[in-house]
């Protein structure tokens, strides 16, 4: 009885840590932000957390590519996000936390699409989205 109780909660545990994923704060630093505008060239809604490459023109007028992690797929779903919400051609304006590892990297707090109004923005631990018709 003991070990089965045992491997119970070996199992237990086992599926939680699958569960579990990185740290934002561990991975991006939350003490800094920065405000970037630029051109969707792909959206992958993707689980764990769909993601932006961004074509963004530097002061110096050369054109970089970012890459942006949001929020999880199941909450972004249950607000009414698609993998059709962004699309590439997309300009958009983006307030993010930086990758403590990886330059050009960006964690987004809050995305603005001004051509329709679309919003996507992070409170806390929960994502809230407006402007979808």
């Amino acid at each position: 009885m003991r070990r089965l109780v045992l491997l119970f909660v070996g199992v237990l545990v086992g599926a939680t840590a699958l569960e579990a994923h990185h740290s934002i704060a561990a991975v991006y630093d939350g003490d800094r932000s920065v405000t970037i505008e630029g051109t969707v060239i792909v959206f992958r809604f993707v689980n764990p957390h769909p993601s932006l490459g961004l074509e963004v023109t530097g002061e110096d007028g050369a054109t970089e590519t970012w890459q942006l992690e949001m929020d999880n797929l199941r909450e972004l779903a249950r607000e009414g996000m698609t993998a059709e919400t962004l699309r590439p051609g997309d300009r958009v304006i983006l307030t993010s936390n930086p990758s403590r590892i990886a330059p050009r990297t960006l964690y987004v707090r809050r995305l603005d699409r001004p051509g329709d109004g679309f919003w996507y923005e992070e409170v806390g631990f929960s994502p809230r989205v407006g402007g979808l018709d």
